[in-house]
């Protein structure tokens, strides 16, 4: 098994419960409502600014050229084609770029993001990576599983947040850290790889209680 798939093992059920989250299957269903989406694309978008700089500092902590190279590859991904995405389906829904600048964080967006800037800041790259990982790697799953859902409409936004997260493009820079994380994990301190664990099960909570906040508009 690899070190990637170990963390995920032992945190299956947060892993399950994020996948199978009511909000997630509501999109794939297309029966999510407009305000929930509205919200939820609100407080992503605060959340997106902080893991950018998350990435940021996670390239410059990293052991060599070539994995600084993609850990930058994946802050444009982030902050291009990711961000441009919401900006563009927010002005799709009445939400204008004001709005977004004065959106104040809920507290589960507010405590996810505290906890990864943190580990940034005093953990090695293998802290963050652990990190960072469940939100990389789990929109990536959900992307792929809801693709085939025959009942979100072409041209919902529901379908079209679907097609962001399923692109060949988030894809590739997905597939990448999780190849990263296989690669530095087996080869860290025992001490390491169970704090690694720890911050990757930690990370899968908030990722759920992002998603719980944003199914009941900021009353998680």
């Amino acid at each position: 098994m690899t070190f990637s798939r170990a963390l995920r093992q032992r945190s299956r059920t947060s892993w399950d419960l994020i996948c199978g989250h009511p909000f997630v299957q509501a999109i794939g269903d297309g029966t999510l409502s407009v305000s929930r989406f509205r919200y939820f694309m609100r407080q992503d978008y605060l959340f997106l600014i902080e893991y950018a700089r998350v990435l940021a500092m996670a390239a410059g902590k990293a052991p060599d050229l070539t994995s600084m190279t993609s850990f930058a590859a994946l802050l444009s991904e982030t902050l291009n084609s990711e961000m441009a995405l919401h900006r563009s389906m927010c002005g799709d829904y009445g939400i204008t770029a004001r709005q977004l600048a004065l959106t104040r964080p809920a507290g589960a967006t507010a405590r996810y993001t505290q906890f990864l800037v943190d580990v940034a800041t005093n953990g090695g790259i293998e802290e963050i990576c652990a990190a960072l990982l469940p939100c990389q790697w789990s929109y990536d799953e959900i992307g792929r599983s809801l693709a085939g859902s025959r009942l979100a409409r072409p041209g919902s936004f529901h379908r079209r947040w679907i097609n962001g997260y399923n692109s060949p493009e988030y894809r590739a820079v997905t597939e990448w850290l999780v190849g990263f994380v296989d690669r530095i994990g087996p080869h860290a301190r025992p001490s390491t790889q169970s704090r690694m664990h720890e911050l990757f099960e930690e990370s899968c909570r908030h990722e759920l209680r992002f998603w719980e906040s944003a199914w009941r508009l900021g009353r998680a």
